[in-house]
């Protein structure tokens, strides 16, 4: 009783939440007959022809949910502007327009603005771009009736991308199908569909065919309604289109029933820095508004100072950073054939530690070969092969690779007499639990004849008898071990084994069910080879060898299991069966899955429940699978991955597509993942430190001098310039050692490299005002200090980037990219050719004398000795 109060509680507040649909007409066509369904949507049986379709196209639009609609160039750019960054540069902008009448700043402020936005969209737009056409290339599709269409079957049946469905098309689903768009069924069989993400309801519901005769008031508790958003579960069904696109209840509601995924380790790592920084700036800035403000008795320069030095401590450019990073990572990718569904996933995948696997594909062949047909003793049998043919020949669902080896088997043609004889009267489809399916035939006068095909283990449960030699005998205490120790021999060869059974039936019964398969007589055995893959064995060490474990996650039986791992080289650290699972807390569970690297005869959910107790571990953990029951388990991976010739729901699921199920593809993925998260992490890095230095200076020059240290038109100018100088780390090298294990965020790492490297810049930034104070004497001439210091500080920022990009000796021992180089030596040559311009003198500055550049020289030779012994006493107290 508690449950179902439980379901209709769910139900009632789902019908609360789509009340405001226009669903009136799905509950309408839901009690129609199909003759009526096709008058009423203007279709046939037959389906629409390829003319009509395309005129519905036109009509009703692409079948895409409205949240998928791709930006404008005037909303991207908009986009881009709203920064509270933005806004703020633009506040200081006016104020230093209108309330000083200094145009010089305001016009600098400007160009940072449009430096910021510009390169901002031009790296969006490029790389929204290069995702779209790369989501192209991975595209679900759906299965309709589309009568003369080159590409149809004999049915009349077509596979097209699914935004190119309208309503009134006639579409065949299958287990492992997304429901393409709402639909009324016509017909179906065994048909559960999962539209948890609609409705709340995580247990697969039962649909139908048949008219809804009562009526339907809630269209998600009606049998014959599916809605885009679910998938299939099991079973088969034909449907007609009746919404697509932002028409169906899912398109009308995405914002509010798409389930959000959680931060990604990337996304709260980045959300991190800025609270960091916001931290450091709320702080900082007051700081200097005060000091300043009391000290030099102009409180309105004093304000606008604060605010330069708050933008100068803001790396304003990490977000087109973070953009051309991932950008230029999912390109990389896609140049060895790995595909990126969301660029976030990018970096996670160069953080994972643990990769969970199934093993066909990944450590086999996945060209699995019908070798053996045998009988319970082990001799070869054409009787067990021909029934294995006529199951996988009737069978209606999802067709799955061994199913395509038995119909592919070259000895078929001579053994098998034609099938013409018989006829297929009903069907039970294969489900996850029972790991088995059955088809009931018949031949002229012949009952019926169920044929059962599944796991050993699962179909030996509903046997009650065997034959051997034409004669059938019980299977009982004393044969079933000799039979069985067939299958395991077979197994332990690594064949996977599949039994078949049969039971007659009257001729009477016309319908079956999975209460049918019981008293079955198992008829034998087939057993397929799945070679292992050449390349196993070496992907396999390289990922190891770059720190991230693989482990196994099979519905596979252990005997297979263990055969594979051992060809492949993969040492089994311990094995868990699926049943050893069903009883273990999660505690326990967590300490298992820790110690364990091979998981066979599991479960969807188990699948789940193995990748959350990793997760719980503190790992970041992949997943790779390809299969309808891998579903959850992409979902609750920090990173899914999945590859081209997936089932739908699959695809779907998944952050990353492989063009190729390969383990040595993932491993460049995984390499490609860590070099762009270390090249963000630089900008950080340098950005954090050189402006913690740059500030701590500013704050204490405030304290002595009669003067501001620098103008806050000079201090923009000069974090413009150095921003401009960061923007070519995209493009920079990583280290072959830094690449060698999985890396995160840890922004204590981070906070404590700002705090010990950022204030050495400030000693070199002291002598600097020493030489410029009592060399120079620029006590009366502000100007010349100002401009001594720009100069300083602008080299030692743009140059130390070298030193601080690598953990080893820089330009000996590790390179920056030339296009860093270059514009590292390009900002720095600009900034001290800069004071002798017109445009050097509008910003304030003055000629340096020549005397200035012998200690500039030696104050940069001073500050990267300093510099990196700092920094490889870092490294060895805290890494790197």
């Amino acid at each position: 009783m508690p449950d179902d109060l439980a379901a209709k509680a769910v139900r009632t507040k789902t019908r609360r939440r789509f009340a405001t649909l226009p669903s009136h007409d799905l509950c309408e066509i839901a009690s129609l007959d199909a003759a009526a369904i096709y008058t009423r949507l203007g279709t046939q049986s037959d389906g629409l022809s390829a003319a009509s379709a395309a005129v519905r196209l036109k009509q009703f639009g692409p079948n895409r949910v409205v949240h998928e609609r791709r930006l404008t160039t005037l909303e991207e750019l908009w986009r881009n502007a709203r920064t509270p960054l933005n806004l703020l540069l633009l506040i200081l902008a006016i104020t230093s327009w209108f309330l000083t009448r200094d145009a010089r700043s305001a016009i600098v402020i400007a160009i940072m603005v449009m430096l910021s936005v510009g390169l901002g969209f031009i790296q969006e737009h490029r790389s929204s771009k290069a995702a779209a056409q790369l989501a192209r290339m991975v595209q679900v599709r759906a299965t309709v009736r589309r009568p003369g269409m080159p590409e149809a079957n004999t049915e009349d049946f077509a596979e097209i991308p699914l935004e190119m469905l309208v309503p009134g098309d006639i579409v065949r689903l299958s287990a492992g199908d997304m429901i393409p768009a709402d639909l009324r069924l016509l017909s179906a069989r065994d048909f559960y569909t999962n539209q948890s993400a609609l409705t709340g309801e995580s247990l697969p519901q039962e649909k139908s065919g048949a008219p809804a005769h009562g009526g339907a008031d809630d269209p998600f508790a009606t049998p014959n309604l599916c809605f885009m958003g679910a998938s299939v579960v099991s079973g088969f069904a034909t449907g007609v289109v009746v919404h697509t696109g932002a028409a169906t209840c899912f398109g009308q509601l995405a914002g509010k029933i798409v389930q959000a995924r959680g931060l990604t380790s990337f996304d709260a790592g980045i959300a991190g820095f800025a609270g960091l920084m916001i931290r450091f700036i709320l702080v900082m800035a007051p700081a200097v508004f005060i000091i300043n403000g009391l000290t030099k008795h102009d409180w309105l320069q004093a304000a606008l100072f604060a605010v330069a030095v708050a933008v100068g401590l803001t790396p304003e450019m990490l977000p087109m950073i973070v953009t051309v990073n991932l950008g230029r990572g999912a390109m990389l990718m896609a140049r060895r054939r790995v595909i990126v569904k969301r660029l976030n996933a990018i970096q996670n995948i160069g953080a994972m530690d643990v990769l969970c696997t199934d093993k066909t594909g990944t450590l086999t062949q996945d060209r699995i070969i019908l070798k053996k047909h045998l009988d319970v003793h082990g001799n070869d049998d054409d009787e067990t092969l021909m029934l294995a043919y006529l199951n996988s020949h009737f069978e209606s669902g999802l067709k799955n690779v061994l199913d395509q080896a038995v119909l592919q088997h070259a000895e078929c043609d001579v053994h098998l007499h034609p099938l013409t004889g018989f006829l297929k009267i009903d069907e039970i489809p294969f489900d996850f639990s029972r790991r088995r399916l059955s088809v009931v035939v018949r031949r002229q006068e012949e009952a019926p004849l169920l044929i059962c095909k599944g796991a050993v283990e699962e179909v030996l449960t509903v046997c009650s008898r065997y034959t051997l030699g034409g004669k059938a005998a019980a299977l009982d205490a004393a044969s079933l071990p000799d039979i069985s120790a067939v299958a395991e021999g077979l197994n332990a060869d690594g064949f996977r084994v599949v039994a078949v059974a049969t039971r007659e039936f009257p001729a009477v019964q016309t319908a079956y069910s999975a209460a049918d398969e019981t008293g079955l007589t198992l008829r034998g055995f087939i057993a397929f080879l799945d070679p292992p893959k050449e390349t196993a064995s070496g992907a396999i060490a390289s990922l190891r060898d770059a720190g991230v474990a693989v482990k196994i996650i099979t519905g596979d039986n252990e005997l297979v299991t263990r055969k594979i791992c051992h060809d492949v080289g993969l040492e089994i650290t311990g094995l868990l069966l699926g049943r050893d699972l069903e009883t273990m807390p999660d505690a326990d569970l967590a300490l298992a899955a820790e110690r364990a690297n091979v998981f066979a005869k599991t479960s969807p959910t188990q699948k789940a429940r193995i990748i959350t107790a990793l997760r719980a571990g503190n790992h970041v953990v992949g997943f790779l699978g390809d299969g309808i029951n891998d579903g959850p388990a992409l979902k609750e991976a920090d990173v899914g991955v999945s590859v081209d010739t997936a089932v739908d729901i699959a695809k779907e699921s998944a952050d990353i597509i492989l063009l190729d199920k390969n383990l040595a593809v993932l491993h460049e993925g995984v390499m490609a993942g860590r070099s762009v998260f270390a090249n963000i992490i630089k900008y950080i890095r340098m950005g954090a430190s050189s402006n913690f230095g740059n500030m701590f200076s500013m704050l204490g020059a405030s304290i002595f001098l009669p003067f501001l240290p620098m103008l806050p038109i000079q201090v923009l100018t000069n974090n413009l310039l150095y921003d401009f100088s960061q923007t070519a780390i995209p493009t920079d090298n990583v280290d072959a050692d830094y690449l060698a294990r999985p890396r995160n965020w840890d922004l204590g790492n981070i906070s404590r490299f700002m705090i010990f490297v950022g204030p050495i810049s400030s000693i070199f930034d002291y002598a600097t005002f020493g030489v410029m104070l009592y060399v120079f004497g620029s006590w009366t001439h502000p100007a010349l200090f100002q401009t001594g210091w720009f100069v300083e500080s602008l080299a030692t920022q743009t140059l130390i980037v070298h030193i601080i990009r690598t953990a080893h000796v820089p330009f000996v021992e590790s390179r920056a990219s030339p296009q860093l180089l270059a514009a590292s030596l390009i900002v720095a040559a600009f900034g001290a050719v800069l004071p002798f311009t017109a445009p050097g003198a509008a910003l304030g500055f003055v000629a340096l004398p020549p005397l200035y550049w012998p200690f500039v020289a030696a104050f940069l030779l001073g500050y990267a000795a300093l510099t990196t012994a700092v920094k490889v006493w870092f490294i060895r107290r805290w890494g790197y």
